[in-house]
Parts: C-alpha cells; sequence; structure tokens
C-alpha cells in the first residue's frame, strides 16, 4: 500500500520535564512528562500523567494526533496530494497518443497532421 504522507521521529520535537505535582519525590527527580511538537504544523501534545516517560510519549503523540492544529494540517496535506495525483493522472490522459495532434510544416511549407506511420 502507498502511503499518502509520513511522520516521522525528524519531523518531530520531543522534549522531556519534569511532572512535578503529585506522585512523589520520582516525579520531582525524573523527566516523565513529555512534550511533542510536530514541526510543521504546530500541533502540540503533551502528556505528564502516569509515572513512565514512554507511556506518556505515547499518550503525547495520540493527543498531538488528535489536535485540531494537526488535523488542519494533515488536510491540507491530503487535499495537496490528491490534486497532485489528479493533475499527472490528467496530464498522462491528454498526453496519450491518441489525445495528440501533432502537425508538421511540409516540403511547400504547408501545415500537415504528422501520422503515426504502422510497420506491418
Amino acid at each position: 500500500m502507498k502511503h499518502l504522507l509520513t511522520v516521522t521521529k525528524k519531523d518531530l520535537i520531543i522534549q522531556t520535564f519534569r511532572s512535578g505535582g503529585k506522585g512523589g519525590q520520582k516525579q520531582n527527580k525524573v523527566e516523565t512528562g513529555v512534550r511533542i511538537i510536530h514541526k510543521e504544523s504546530g500541533a502540540i501534545g503533551e502528556s505528564r500523567t502516569t509515572r513512565s516517560q514512554y507511556q506518556n510519549k505515547s499518550l503525547a503523540l495520540k493527543r498531538l494526533a488528535v489536535s485540531a492544529k494537526f488535523k488542519v494540517w494533515l488536510s491540507l496535506k491530503a487535499f495537496e496530494v490528491d490534486q497532485k495525483q489528479t493533475i499527472e493522472q490528467k496530464v498522462n490522459e491528454l498526453m496519450h497518443p491518441k489525445n495528440l495532434k501533432i502537425e508538421t510544416k511540409n516540403e511547400k511549407g504547408d501545415w500537415e497532421e504528422m501520422r503515426e506511420k504502422h510497420h506491418g
């Protein structure tokens, strides 16, 4: 299956921080909070709800993915990709030999339609 677009780790800024608040001393010493920023859209997902950085990273990514900013960016990108495919398909259709009429000047200087030579 061909993907319309892909978001990878290089498209994101992943920040970790000390969560603070309830949860005891561990939250104040270990950077379990996670903030993920999608560079192109500016969308942000953040989580500090668990004591696990891994779980918070997963939650932050989910929150980023459902954020309004990310959804708008995704819609625009999908539209761009769809338009490109439509334009490419249209160009390919128009450039098909049956749709082309090529004229050249003959020895007399008159324009005449160039015919495809059939070998047989």
